[in-house]
């Protein structure tokens, strides 16, 4: 049975709204699943569960009315669209609120002090070695790194060593020493952010 919707003519609504509201529902419905892959990720257990309830609770309605109206091929097109766009929604969504931590790993063969006095200074946390690369002698310093702060981090290393080598990875958890737990300024949003508990 094909839904009307009083003062629109039949075919905007088969054609154009219940395609739209498709693509929409499918973009809710992909962009929750995939943040819920990343809080599983991150050990966010109960958040994951809750946006999972959620997921499929639009995902059965979206196929629902797709099923009902399979003479409608845009429909496909539409359930499909909007499963790519829902992928891209939650990844940026991810990098908007920045969730948990990253290691980072700088290598240089330039002069480095000013550069681990800054990094002290505004709170970051690393160990910094001696080491022998290709060039000859060089800097190795190691972070773990609130995803939040990844940008500022960045923004510093380039400053003083532009030409530098580096590499990010992703981070599951960190240990609870104290040293590297940043304070809580919201408790639920760091903790929603960082993937673990925060000090207070």
């Amino acid at each position: 049975m094909d839904i009307t919707i009083p003062f629109i003519p039949a075919w905007t609504t088969a054609w154009v709204i219940i395609p739209l509201l498709i693509i929409l529902a499918r973009i809710t419905d992909v962009s929750l699943d995939t943040i819920r892959v990343i809080f599983i990720s991150k050990g966010l257990r109960f958040l994951a569960s809750v946006l999972g309830f959620f997921s499929v609770l639009v995902w059965i309605i979206v196929i629902t009315s797709v099923i009902k109206h399979l003479d409608h091929p845009v429909y496909y097109i539409a359930y499909a669209l909007g499963y790519g766009l829902g992928n891209y929604i939650g990844m940026t969504i991810e990098r908007k609120i920045h969730l948990g931590y990253a290691i980072v790993t700088i290598i240089t063969d330039k002069e480095s002090k000013a550069l681990l006095k800054v990094l002290a200074t505004e709170g970051f946390v690393f160990t910094a070695s001696d080491t022998i690369s290709k060039g000859g002698p060089s800097k190795m310093i190691f972070s773990v790194i609130q995803k939040k702060r990844l940008n500022y981090y960045m923004g510093i290393v380039k400053t003083f060593v532009p030409d530098a080598f580096y590499t990010i990875e992703d981070v599951r958890s960190v240990s609870k020493d104290r040293s590297v737990v940043p304070i809580c300024k919201n408790k639920w949003l760091d903790k929603l952010r960082l993937g673990r508990s925060c000090r207070g």
